[in-house]
């Protein structure tokens, strides 16, 4: 995996190698990102919100703790900066904490696709906040694709043959707005903190966050599938560990609101997995508007002069 350095940079035009690098981990990101979503929901009612979420974290911490070892070669560099840790805190606690707990209630309410889609209206609140709090201005590429994914999202929803119900779509936007919110900290985290480090210490500290319910897994497991555990083992290896990794290289090198706009993408892949690994057809509308997330993700990376 490609290293994370530690001085991050929030270049538009990096240079050949390092742009290659960095669009080379966004992809990794959204295919992983996106088949979490399959995953949150195949696995069921078999484990509940809070404690699924423990065990992916605590999964995902006892990961990056062997890589942090073998990358720092057993001595990593913390920050030093108490404002850097609170920040670490603040977004574990949002996005790595919150958000997942969140979303895995969400999907025991309504279907993977819908969640997607709903979830992911959170890039264009990044890309707002990220002109408001982080000084990257309002590109106007930025926002015309964004909302043109944003259209092809909205298409794909009036296709969507799945169960929902008001609850769900509630906790789904509840869960982008902390999104949202975790990633703008995340971005501000990574001017002082390696983005390896940083994801670390973030994971441990969810994990702390969510212990109170370890009696309550470790009754769940119990009683639940080996599809299931091997399912919430994945989450945290892959989408968790692996996922959160190749993002946090990619923040550091590109603007928030131009790489979140890239995750429109998510659930059109999303729903690709669906129709791959569940037989789930899609439909003529989520064809379409996976096209038009496409045009309107090709449109916002476009370079601004």
């Amino acid at each position: 995996m490609a290293s994370v350095t530690v001085q991050t940079r929030t270049l538009d035009a990096p240079p050949s190698t390092e742009r290659w690098k960095a669009t080379a981990a966004v992809a990794v990101t959204i295919v992983l990102w996106a088949s979490a979503f399959v995953a949150i929901r195949n696995i069921g009612h078999s484990l509940s919100p809070a404690p699924m979420a423990l065990m992916r974290l605590a999964v995902a911490a006892l990961a990056l703790s062997l890589l942090v070892l073998i990358r720092f070669r057993g001595a990593p560099r913390l920050p030093k900066s108490r404002r850097t840790l609170l920040l670490v805190a603040v977004y574990a606690v949002l996005w790595l904490a919150g958000y997942t707990v969140v979303l895995n209630a969400a999907e025991q309410h309504i279907d993977a696709g819908t969640a997607a889609l709903l979830v992911n209206t959170a890039p264009l609140l990044i890309a707002f906040g990220a002109g408001l709090f982080l000084g990257e201005g309002y590109p106007k590429v930025l926002i015309i694709g964004s909302l043109v994914a944003l259209g092809g999202l909205s298409l794909i929803a009036l296709g969507s043959a799945g169960h929902r119900d008001w609850l769900g779509v509630v906790l789904c936007l509840v869960a982008a707005v902390l999104y949202a919110a975790g990633v703008l900290v995340q971005k501000a985290t990574l001017r002082g903190v390696d983005g390896l480090i940083g994801l670390w210490l973030g994971c441990l500290v969810a994990t702390a966050v969510l212990l109170p319910w370890a009696p309550q897994l470790l009754d769940e497991l119990r009683t639940a599938p080996p599809n299931a555990i091997l399912g919430t083992i994945y989450l945290g290896l892959f989408p968790t560990a692996i996922g959160f990794t190749t993002w946090s290289y990619a923040l550091s090198r590109m603007s928030a609101g131009k790489l979140s706009s890239t995750t429109y993408v998510a659930p059109v892949v999303s729903i690709l997995m669906s129709w791959l690994l569940l037989g789930e057809t899609p439909t003529l509308y989520a064809l379409a508007g996976g096209a038009i997330c496409l045009i309107g993700v090709a449109i916002s990376r476009r370079p601004t002069k």
